[in-house]
């Protein structure tokens, strides 16, 4: 026998019901014209990952339930198409007042998906394991599931074929998969929502083939694609057969609908399926952050960017990001420059807009600087100019841009990255106004590194080298002093992003990271600068999420605490 089985790996919008709906429809209409058996459609295609606390608002749910009844409905007519949808479903034994006493989710859901085939529900399955940990807070809203989710699919010629469904954080513990196996299943279908961060498609991959080679049967992994406010999906779902072996991989970053050939044979399954080309690290992070910011704007309905272009390598790359995800047209820069701005950055500037075809203005903030200064000079008589002065720049830079955002309607583009936030080292309402940081979680010295790939491929079609090579290879500055370098309150670079990943993104002690041979000084300087400026990033806009510890949802720490250590 054979089964065809479709992937619908497609960008769905959080609470656009109709809308994702109508996506499934249109989907199950191709593939039933393509002889298609099982569709799968990502974990909560129906209303969006993650819907946070709309989960809590019955309307919100209701909504969902009709929209599941206008999928059944309009794919009745195709015959034999088996299509799992996932959705959110009232859990009906248990009322409000039984919730509360039984400390179960707030909503009182489950996190579930449902099979049609010619218009009805054949099968529901509740998701098992509900993860609770970095961005992911399922036992809020969801209560966990404990069947077994088998079901039947019979090809053209009347042969069955039994397939096991599990829902995402299923697939990471060896109970559901060997509960579906146990139950008669032959192949998985896992339908999944999870998280883009660096590395993390080979652990999907490494944690599935365990589940087959533990089961002895092959495993799709459907997977949610698109930007969904800091989270990124990649896509990238993938079949394995039975020995664990990679039989296909969609394409990542992409909407696709992901074909897969299963045919029985003495021998077991032989599966057909596309690969989809290899990436590397640095050009998962391009396509991941240029995702973000396409659907950030794209969902929320901003007409275009503006960003202000200082002649550095922060916001160079940003404005080449921003330039691949919405075109040239719909990005606008701005060069700011003040007294301590070297000659070299607005040249530099100049030629990258140049080099991209944005529209690019200048406007010197001098005039705005001095008068600040003039109002204050009776307030501050007796004190030297310091920070203070330093900050009144970037701030007038902020109004400006923000005035633009309001006159234009676009949306301004934060250019700070993860080893400014990390230490402070960016201004409250000077350079982090905005309404999204691009480049949030990349440290610098991956900003380094995505400039140079960047200006090695072309992507997206925008041009070829972007970004000056004097941009890449300048001394960092913030040009807010005479002859100002980063370094002169930073450690060197290399060396205070490997402090802060292992402090902050692995939790490692600070004695420990002295142990394995960094200096105490530095050490001590950057795990203070991270404990005081908690308060700075509670501030920050939003902005996309690539490492496996943000800056955002996963990072949760007080801004009032005596701990030091």
């Amino acid at each position: 026998m054979t089964l065809k089985i479709c992937v619908a790996q497609l960008n769905f919008v959080v609470g656009d019901m109709a809308g994702n709906a109508r996506k499934i429809i249109d989907a199950a209409r191709d593939a039933h014209a393509r002889g298609i058996g099982l569709l799968l459609t990502p974990e909560l295609a129906l209303c969006g990952y993650a819907a946070e606390d709309l989960f809590l608002r019955p309307a919100f749910i209701d909504a969902c339930d009709d929209a599941l009844k206008t999928v059944a409905g309009e794919t009745a007519a195709f015959k034999g198409l088996h299509i799992v949808v996932g959705h959110p479903v009232r859990v009906p034994s248990l009322a409000g007042e039984e919730r509360r006493e039984r400390s179960v989710s707030v909503a009182g859901l489950y996190n579930a998906a449902s099979v049609l085939c010619d218009g009805q529900v054949v099968h529901r399955y509740a998701k098992r394991e509900l993860p609770n940990y970095q961005v992911f807070d399922e036992r809020r809203y969801f209560v966990p599931g404990n069947g077994v989710g088998v079901f039947d699919v019979t090809d053209a010629e009347g042969d069955r074929v039994r397939v096991g469904l599990l829902i995402c954080e299923d697939a990471w513990f060896d109970a559901p998969a060997a509960d579906a196996r146990a139950a008669g299943a032959e192949l998985l279908a896992v339908i999944n929502a999870s998280p883009f961060h660096t590395g993390k498609g080979n652990e999907r991959e490494g944690t599935m083939r365990q589940r087959v080679l533990a089961t002895g049967v092959p495993l799709v992994y459907a997977h949610l694609v698109g930007g969904q406010d800091e989270i990124v999906f990649e896509g990238r779902s993938f079949v394995l057969a039975a020995d664990g072996s990679l039989a296909g991989r969609a394409i990542s970053f992409e909407e696709a609908l992901f074909d897969i050939v299963f045919s029985r044979e003495p021998a077991g399954w032989s599966i057909e399926a596309i690969t989809d080309r290899a990436h590397s690290l640095e050009a998962d992070l391009w396509h991941a952050l240029v995702l973000g910011v396409r659907d950030y704007l794209g969902k929320n309905g901003f007409p275009g960017a503006i960003l202000g272009l200082s002649g550095g390598i922060d916001s160079a790359l940003v404005l080449a990001i921003a330039v691949d995800a919405l075109g040239k047209d719909r990005v606008r820069t701005f060069m700011m420059p003040s007294p301590y701005t070297a000659d070299i950055s607005w040249i530099d500037a100049r030629d990258m807009a140049e080099r991209l075809g944005v529209r690019h203005d200048e406007i010197a903030i001098a005039p705005e600087f001095e008068a600040f200064k003039a109002s204050l000079a009776p307030l501050f008589e007796g004190r030297p100019e310091d920070t203070t002065e330093e900050n009144l720049q970037a701030r007038i830079r902020g109004t400006l841009l923000m005035a633009m955002s309001n006159k234009f309607g676009s949306i301004v583009l934060t250019t700070g990255n993860k080893s400014e936030m990390a230490t402070g080292y960016c201004t409250l309402y000077g350079d982090m106004a905005g309404g999204f940081a691009v480049i949030k979680d990349v440290a610098k010295t991956m900003v380094f590194r995505l400039a140079r790939w960047r200006n090695e491929h072309d992507p997206y079609g925008t041009g070829a080298n972007p970004i000056p090579e004097r941009i890449i290879t300048r001394p960092p500055s913030a040009e807010l002093r005479a002859d100002q370098k980063d370094q002169d309150s930073l450690p060197e670079y290399d060396v205070l992003d490997t402090i802060i990943e292992r402090y902050m993104e692995n939790d490692q002690s600070p004695a420990s990271i002295v142990a394995d041979g960094f200096a105490k000084a530095d050490v001590d300087k950057v795990v203070r600068l991270i404990r005081i400026n908690e308060y700075k990033r509670r501030q920050a806009p939003v902005g996309i999420r690539v490492t496996h510890r943000s800056f955002g949802k996963d990072w949760r720490y007080p801004i009032t605490s005596k701990y030091r250590a």
